[in-house]
């Protein structure tokens, strides 16, 4: 993968209403320690949903303080990953908000049905349910054999349950509905297979899906493609960090390749709003400008 390109931190952090000083010290100590250690950059992640993570990971690990955490992530390799896996953004689903998924499928296939190869970035895959949606979708509007999806995560772990391509049993119910909701042409029980109380989905899924290590925090541009989703990750970043991955996404898109965001993820008041068309203001749905 690329390099990584440090964010700035020049500047102290202001001081956040109902943020104890002193544990807002610990906090940018500890997140300071994390990046020196691991390379992992959290300093630019939104202050509320952040301490909310570090706090459950406080008791996981039965400490009372942020600095005692601190001494246990950086001598304790096992610590450290418990930590990152509870810091990183990894709810997700099958077809999670249907409409979406329906947009995509009226609105945005036509468009790269018009490219003779489409390059695909989803980032921020969490556990690659979306990203086996995607590559359903495609397959069922006869475009996946000329397309690529690199579906990228910071979390290792994550990506690892990924490539298996196995998900609880329990949630097709809920996934079947999606599925239906959002178009689908098929019996979504083709897709994969009951195991136990497991779901095994067809490998041919994968054949077209790159899974691959990546954060969005610290690392650069790695290729040029015709849409990138990256749904309900950017609500967990500052301010200065959304305009960071904003300005990667531009980066990465080839003229007129779309992006697609989260529905409470808006690409108003951002230094990239007038270098987009909107398509599906509800969806989150944008096209780059030549």
């Amino acid at each position: 993968m690329a390099a990584s390109a440090r964010v700035s931190t020049a500047s102290a952090p202001a001081c956040h209403a109902g943020v104890d000083p002193l544990e807002r010290l610990e906090i940018d100590l500890l997140l300071q320690a994390i990046h020196r250690h691991s390379g992992h950059d959290f300093r630019n992640y939104a202050l509320s949903s952040l301490r909310r993570r570090l706090r459950k990971r406080l008791e996981g690990e039965q400490l009372s303080t942020f600095s005692a955490l601190q001494d246990r992530v950086l001598h304790d390799a096992a610590a450290l990953e418990r930590l990152l896996a509870d810091l990183s953004v990894s709810v997700t689903g099958m077809f999670r908000d249907p409409t979406f998924f329906l947009a995509l499928r009226t609105a945005v296939v036509p468009m790269l049905k018009t490219y003779p190869f489409v390059r695909i970035w989803h980032a921020g895959c969490a556990s690659g349910e979306e990203a086996y949606a995607l590559a359903i979708l495609l397959e069922e509007e006869g475009l996946y054999d000329r397309a690529r999806i690199y579906a990228t995560d910071m979390n290792g772990e994550a990506l690892e349950r990924s490539r298996r391509g196995i998900f609880p049993l329990g949630r097709m119910r809920e996934y079947t509905s999606n599925y239906i909701q959002s178009g689908g042409t098929r019996s979504f029980s083709e897709y994969y297979t009951a195991h136990y109380e497991r779901a095994l989905f067809a490998p041919s899924l994968r054949r077209n899906i790159l899974f691959a290590q990546h954060n969005l925090a610290t690392d650069t541009s790695f290729s040029e493609f015709n849409l990138i989703l990256c749904r309900n990750v950017l609500i967990y970043f500052d301010r200065t960090l959304k305009e960071r991955v904003l300005e990667l996404f531009a980066d990465s898109l080839a003229p007129l390749g779309l992006l697609c965001l989260g529905r409470r993820e808006s690409l108003r008041f951002t230094s990239g709003e007038l270098a987009y068309d909107e398509i599906d203001g509800k969806e989150r749905i944008y096209r780059r400008r030549q």
